[in-house]
């Protein structure tokens, strides 16, 4: 039984590929009868044509793994391409250690805890890469006699 022409029709009905077109077994009969749009989109409604589902592929082991690198597997020394310089670069690592200590300087000007000139030397010294944490900054501070008032 050649039903070419009906699974043309049936796929353009059902907006999918030829070969996504099902036509059940039992009724072939039924859909060789059916030669024009409208006796196919019967078919359809009746449930003797189904477009099959697309066919995907499934995405389960990638979260499964990706979870896995979230904890800190599978990022040993085995598993890395590029230098620590490219997996990180220098600047986003600049950009991590500056902003706090920036932030921190604001804050203890804002505060009254520092002033102004004082602000704008470990400003520049910042700048310059003198301090590696806020916590190495703040040691600065107090060790030099720049705080006004211990927090």
């Amino acid at each position: 039984m050649n039903l070419k022409n009906q699974r043309r029709m049936a796929a353009s009905l059902l907006k999918c590929g030829v070969n996504r077109v099902w036509i059940d077994p039992l009724r072939m009969e039924d859909v060789a009868d059916a030669i024009t749009r409208t006796d196919i989109q019967i078919q359809i409604d009746a449930g003797t044509i189904k477009a099959k589902q697309k066919k995907g592929i499934s995405r389960g082991r990638t979260r499964y793994y990706r979870g896995q690198r979230k904890k800190g597997r599978g990022r040993g020394q085995g598993s890395r391409k590029g230098t620590s310089k490219a997996r990180k670069p220098k600047k986003e690592r600049w950009i991590q250690t500056i902003r706090p200590i920036r932030e921190r300087l604001r804050e203890l000007r804002d505060e009254g805890k520092i002033d102004v000139s004082t602000y704008r030397k470990f400003y520049l010294q910042a700048k310059g890469g003198v301090f590696k944490s806020k916590s190495h900054l703040e040691t600065h501070l107090r060790s030099g006699g720049y705080l006004k008032e211990d927090e």
